[in-house]
């Protein structure tokens, strides 16, 4: 099985924890398929008028999705993007349209997040003992942070119209916080060019929705609180025609001598973040974008993540913890989602 970093697995579970479709009596015409893929699972629902070859449809799925395994995977030592981590040159390295593709989303989201989603920072996660290696037995000393710190960044990564460039030769990428959410869109697209106008696709809690259901009701997601003790809404969400994805530090982190580390680690600093920004979701018509975006966000607490989503309108729900209750913001038009009928 295909599998990406460990790290990005554990926010997949995170994630997959807080979006929450919720149960409702599915018809005849519905179509539900599920299976494995990326290290976690995949649920896809859609609706037909007709009978619709599901053994088929899923064969194409599960194709396609093990195409973008093998273009993107950082588990798979043949794939596009394991090869070019391992290309121990500053020469240009050819890769696919789609991996580009991907790529170029992420400088973009890196721009817009003044740096904060950094797909080279895999090698910090690892120092913090949040990758697939060993956790740490003591807190890293200021001085490997700063010699891993100097080995990342996306200024060291230089796009072309058919490969891509690193200025800084042991550069490491990994796409996790992205690719999951390409995965997404590539699935929706499949189910689109087959007619299917109703559908969820959901990998790892990555979610993209669109249509009615034979009831004339939309697709309702929960958002679940940020809390580990039990298992609550937070919000219930109708997000039309659209993608939707959440990030939150309260499940993965440990403790060292009374101080908590999340799994998250500001790209800046080199340290997991501190802030009482707890989780951030996310409503943007492209998966991959919002998948980014929620991360990215989440990384940079709650002012500077208003300050970005507004200039930016994006519809975006951040829940802080303030003076042990929890407090929501919104912006864009995150507010027009919610469903006030709880």
């Amino acid at each position: 099985m295909l599998k990406y970093r460990a790290y990005y697995l554990v926010l997949i579970v995170v994630i997959g924890s807080i979006l929450l479709l919720t149960s409702q009596p599915e018809p005849s015409a519905a179509t539900h398929l599920t299976g494995r893929t990326m290290g976690t699972t995949y649920s896809i629902k859609f609706y037909s008028e007709q009978e619709a070859d599901s053994q088929a449809i899923q064969n194409e799925i599960d194709n396609l999705l093990v195409l973008i395994n093998q273009q993107m995977s950082t588990y798979d030592p043949e794939s596009e993007l394991s090869k070019f981590n391992k290309w121990d040159s500053t020469e240009p390295f050819k890769l696919s349209e789609d991996t580009l593709f991907v790529l170029r989303e992420a400088l973009r989201l890196g721009v817009m997040s003044n740096g904060i989603l950094d797909v080279t920072v895999g090698p910090l996660v690892n120092l913090w003992g949040f990758g697939p290696e060993a956790r740490p037995e003591s807190v890293p000393e200021q001085k490997a942070i700063d010699n891993v710190k100097a080995k990342t960044g996306l200024d060291k990564l230089q796009l072309l119209d058919d490969a891509v460039i690193k200025t800084e030769q042991s550069l490491y990428v990994d796409l996790s916080t992205i690719a999951k959410g390409y995965a997404v869109d590539k699935v929706a697209e499949l189910l689109q060019s087959y007619g299917f106008s109703t559908y969820l696709v959901e990998i790892g809690g990555e979610m993209r929705v669109a249509g009615q259901k034979p009831d004339g009701k939309g697709w309702i997601i929960a958002v679940e609180k940020p809390i580990t003790t039990e298992r609550a809404v937070q919000q219930l969400l109708n997000i039309g025609n659209n993608a939707i994805a959440t990030s939150g530090d309260y499940r993965n982190y440990y403790e060292k001598d009374g101080v908590r580390y999340s799994h998250l680690i500001d790209p800046r600093t080199g340290y997991p973040i501190s802030h009482n920004l707890v989780a951030v979701t996310v409503v943007h018509p492209s998966s991959m974008t919002a998948d980014g975006l929620a991360t990215a966000l989440n990384v940079m607490g709650k002012d500077e993540a208003l300050l970005v989503a507004k200039e930016n309108n994006l519809d975006v729900l951040l829940i802080t913890r303030e003076m042990g209750e929890f407090k929501e913001y919104t912006s864009g038009n995150f507010s027009r989602y919610i469903q006030t009928n709880q």
